[in-house]
């Protein structure tokens, strides 16, 4: 073909008149985000595909679903096609668009005619190349700041949450209107300095939801982070930026907290691994607090085998009062024996039951098969609700000075989130703090000699389309399966060892395990081990 030939436009007499007409129709339907005649643009039923460099998506409502959150697209001009024919109802156009800002783009759309129309039945898009997507990055390099040369971290990098301090820079907390009022730190977190001394470089500063205070994922004002496993999916928060990074293969390693989840539901979401560790093992200077009785950091990672490398080098030492080990608790192997709580066995969803207790069965079936038995641990929203209180009280402390000087600042659920915070009274807080010092009791009883094992969360990601009442639904049931751990000030590990079906396809769901304090690099070990026996059963 010569090269006139090759840029021929759409106009090009080789595209039949009116599958150029419905190719038009549809370029212009992108450019002013016309839902409805997008949607009518591609074919209707479970068959039909789009996928781009988040992933696949299949069926026409996931399409749907993934096109209402994601906004229109930049202005573009369409620089070439090529059309080849596949037979009298079947064309494959390939077509070339370049920005208006910048770079080109390209869409590789199967075309049949159906009913006399015709219709999209396969599509992938490949955007332009996007140094920085604003949704995962405040700031990123490569890297931002260079750890040491050598050491057990070589060559990894890290997506840290936007809460921590890094010399140079300020902290964000997700939203703009603090980052602006904030000042620049003179001082690294000593969890931040720990990475980089044990080789590993930073790759930048990810997003948060708004002060940590939530699990969903999504921001207000930047947008909310890809789902690296399901796209059209929430990410998990409020670790939702370092979650992405890593999911996405723009880190290895996620630096992130958790209150009351914020690591392994995005870890559970996104396929991931994610270690809450034992409250107070690792320190906690140069973060930003939401609720300092239960606030952690920890880690998300790809595999096992890399979160291995971090807490055996991060917490060798600070998990030990011995002078003979610098494994402290773990230098001895957990017990090979789990307890599943019933309660939360009985809060999750049938699909994600009947994944678990399939990976429990296949567990048992195995070579290395070890005891399980099932625990009550009570009523969860006894957990639930006196957590909730204390969280929200330590919070409203934390922030109440800025947040009444900044009206209208945050999004809307953190500002309604913290609008209630206020009304907890001085009673109420006090009377919670009880019940949370019984409830401490008794989780870390049941964990004296056992280990707990439990679905992460309720189910898989929800869409990125569930607002309202659907998220928090989901927010609080997800709060009711994650907290006892949060309330022991527990070590507690995701792993992504479920699958199971969503209204975007197959989705990754987590397995937890919670152990005594202080045993979180052992914790890991037997995480590794059970992914394997499962693997091998």
């Amino acid at each position: 073909m010569s090269e006139a030939a090759a840029e021929a436009s759409v106009d090009d007499p080789a595209l039949p008149d009116d599958l150029r007409r419905a190719f038009e129709a549809y370029e212009s339907a992108i450019m002013a985000n016309d839902l409805d005649a997008l949607d009518a643009a591609f074919a209707p039923g479970t068959g039909t595909m789009r996928g781009d460099g988040a992933g696949l998506l299949v069926g026409h409502d996931a399409i749907s679903a993934f096109r209402g959150v994601r906004g229109g697209v930049p202005p573009r001009t369409i620089t070439r096609v090529e059309h080849r024919p596949l037979g009298a109802d079947a064309s494959l156009i390939v077509s070339v668009s370049r920005y208006a800002g910048g770079g080109t783009g390209l869409q590789t759309q199967l075309w049949e005619r159906i009913d006399g129309r015709w219709l999209i039945t396969a599509a992938h898009v490949t955007p332009r190349a996007q140094a920085l997507d604003r949704s995962v990055w405040r700031t990123v390099g490569d890297p931002l700041w260079q750890g040491a040369w050598e050491g057990p971290l070589r060559g990894l990098t890290v997506a840290v949450k936007d809460l921590f301090a890094i010399r140079g820079y300020r902290i964000g907390a997700g939203n703009p209107t603090f980052l602006d009022d904030a000042r620049a730190e003179k001082t690294s977190a000593p969890a931040i300095t720990d990475l980089l001394q044990g080789g590993a470089s930073l790759r930048g500063i990810a997003r948060t939801d708004e002060f940590a205070y939530s699990i969903a994922g999504d921001n207000a004002h930047y947008g909310t982070p890809p789902n690296g496993a399901v796209p059209g999916a929430l990410p998990g928060g409020s670790s939702s930026g370092p979650a992405s990074a890593v999911a996405t293969g723009q880190a290895e390693i996620g630096l992130a907290t958790d209150t009351a989840g914020s690591i392994r539901v995005p870890a559970s979401y996104q396929g991931l691994w994610g270690l809450r560790t034992t409250h107070g093992l690792v320190p906690r200077q140069g973060l930003l607090p939401l609720a300092q009785s239960f606030d952690t950091i920890g880690w998300l990672t790809r595999d096992g085998e890399t979160l291995q490398r971090v807490v055996d080098w991060c917490l060798s030492y600070d998990g030990s009062d011995s002078t003979e080990s610098v494994l402290g608790e773990s230098g001895e192997e957990l017990p090979w024996s789990f307890l599943i709580p019933d309660e939360i066995l009985d809060a999750v969803e049938p699909d994600t039951r009947a994944a678990f207790e399939a990976l429990v069965g296949k567990l048992q079936q195995g070579t290395d098969a070890p005891p399980v038995a099932s625990v009550s641990l009570g009523d969860l929203g006894e957990w639930y609700e006196p957590f909730r209180t204390v969280q929200a009280a330590e919070a409203w402390r934390n922030n109440r000075d800025w947040v009444r000087e900044h009206p209208g600042a945050l999004g809307p659920a953190v500002a309604e989130r913290f609008r209630l915070a206020a009304t907890i009274t001085p009673a109420q807080e006090a009377a919670a703090r009880t019940v949370l010092t019984e409830l401490k009791k008794r989780v870390q009883g049941v964990v004296a000699n056992a280990v707990l094992l439990l679905p992460t969360v309720p189910g898989p990601a929800p869409m990125r389309t569930s607002v309202g009442a659907r998220v928090d639904d989901v927010r609080q049931a997800t709060l009711r399966m994650t907290t006892p751990a949060a309330i022991g000030g527990l070590p507690s590990i995701s792993a992504p060892l479920l699958t199971v079906p969503s209204n975007l396809g197959s989705a990754p769901v987590g397995v937890c395990l919670v152990s005594r304090a202080g045993t979180d690099i052992a914790l890991v070990r037997l995480a590794r081990r059970l992914a394997d026996a499962v693997a091998r059963a």
